[in-house]
């Protein structure tokens, strides 16, 4: 695999930083006491597990956001023990705590995940990170734009941090949900990347005119994904779950089937797969051969234990049975 252009880094955006817990234990008894067989402690946040995969992947990034309290410091010291530059505005509210509990006692295993909300933040730390983010964007080969808003954040935001990447010719990519998701496009990102129930909470919100029928399948996410690109997202990739992988972009539509099904804890593969299209954007790959990376990239992270890892070994087994082939629009 070829590395990007050394144009700048990707920044990632990671507004809901969390100190993410994972206990791996089998045979979880849920009203009962249970011992845990090994504990990961690490930073996380979606941008922030987009970054750990970058990183391995040779990419040169800068892990943006929010960060405070004990919580906070802790993530802070990880991304540094890590060697992942940061640039993250500090906030007076605590940090999010996340705990993924995976039950690996039966086949083929289990994820409980349990999520903090986290902090209130104020509108003045909303502008101090502002105006850190738009110092940056100027040196910047994209940016990454995902993961939950903490509470006293405009659900807007997202699609204003995406104008404001777009206005310094930087592409954007946006992984989000409800409001956010339904609100991105308009901030013209390059790509947004939902999954499939995600696109069809963000329809529904959109109210009944964008409503195109039930379901969650392939055909339901056509039709969504071409509402959300009607409302400036150039590109649209879908994640179908079980069905594979799914975008709508200017050059045509593809669809990613994968050869066979990896078991493991799929916390953090969705997380895997953006940072796959982001390198891939970075690159100027073209799109099947995108989705097939991603694709792959979300398989070999379900194959490793904790999120913002991937299995190498899994990677390049299932990239070259990825199936990608083009859907009708």
């Amino acid at each position: 695999m070829t590395s990007p252009p050394a144009r700048g880094p990707v920044l990632t955006v990671t507004l809901n930083l969390a100190l993410d817990v994972t206990y791996v234990t089998g045979d979880v008894d849920w009203d009962g006491v249970n011992r845990v067989g090994a504990v990961h402690r690490r930073a996380g946040g979606k941008g922030v597990n987009v970054a750990r995969v970058l990183a391995a992947l040779g990419c040169e990034v800068l892990v943006t956001g929010l960060a405070g309290g004990p919580n906070g410091e802790a993530a802070l010291a990880d991304l540094a023990a890590a060697g992942l530059p940061t640039a993250l505005t500090p906030i007076s509210g605590p940090s999010r705590a996340t705990l993924a509990v995976h039950d690996h006692g039966r086949a083929p295993g289990r994820t409980a995940l349990f999520n903090e909300p986290g902090p209130l933040v104020t509108e003045d730390e909303i502008g101090r990170f502002l105006s850190d983010y738009e110092a940056r964007l100027g040196g910047a080969a994209a940016v990454v734009i995902s993961g939950s808003l903490p509470s006293g954040v405009s659900p807007r935001l997202y699609a204003e941090l995406a104008a404001r990447a777009r206005a310094h010719g930087v592409p954007a990519v946006v992984d989000a949900d409800g409001e956010p998701l339904r609100h991105a496009p308009g901030g013209r990102p390059e790509i947004v990347k939902p999954n499939a129930e995600e696109l069809a909470r963000a329809l529904a919100l959109s109210g009944p005119q964008e409503a195109h029928g039930p379901g969650t399948g392939p055909g339901a996410a056509v039709r969504g994904a071409q509402v959300l690109r009607r409302s400036g997202a150039r590109a649209v990739v879908v994640s179908l779950g079980a069905d594979g992988l799914l975008a709508v972009t200017p050059e045509g539509a593809w669809r990613a089937a994968m050869p066979y099904r990896v078991e493991g804890n799929p916390t953090g593969a969705g997380d895997a797969l953006v940072a796959g299209l982001t390198l891939g954007l970075v690159e100027g790959t073209p799109w099947p051969e995108r989705l097939r990376r991603a694709a792959a990239l979300g398989a070999a992270a379900v194959a490793a234990p904790v999120a913002g890892d991937f299995d190498a070994d899994v990677l390049r087994e299932v990239h070259p049975g990825v199936r990608v082939e083009a859907e009708p629009v």
